[in-house]
């Protein structure tokens, strides 16, 4: 059992940056791989970015590459995503999520935990 806290959100200016984190409880952390998701209402929630669980491999969406970082801390149980140079299209909920296994990480079914989301309102 994974229980997965994000953190981070808020409102910022087009052009700007901001940091997420996800806190994941358990011993086991660096046996998943993570990633991050993104829904907006009436939307599908949608892949941003995965990170193997030791974070030799990383994966990113198309209109996120170049922008966003994803990293991870397997001391801390942490997993990170650095946003930067936000476009007004970034605002979404974002979700972190845990997955056992280490293909197919573009799925939102592959990933059997998730956390609660938070808000990212990036403003023109």
């Amino acid at each position: 059992q994974v229980q997965l806290v994000e953190s981070g959100g808020g409102l910022v200016q087009a052009g700007g940056s901001l940091r997420l984190s996800c806190a994941a409880s358990g011993r086991t952390f660096s046996s998943y791989a993570m990633g991050w998701f993104r829904q907006v209402p009436g939307k599908e929630r949608d892949f941003v970015a995965a990170i193997s669980g030791s974070g030799g491999s990383t994966y990113y969406a198309d209109s996120v590459k170049g922008r966003f970082t994803i990293s991870r801390d397997n001391a801390k149980n942490t997993v990170y995503l650095q946003m930067n140079s936000l476009k007004p299209e970034d605002t979404a909920v974002y979700y972190c999520a845990a997955c056992s296994g280490s293909t197919y990480l573009t799925i939102p079914g592959q990933y059997a935990y998730w956390g609660q989301g938070t808000q990212v309102t990036v403003s023109s």
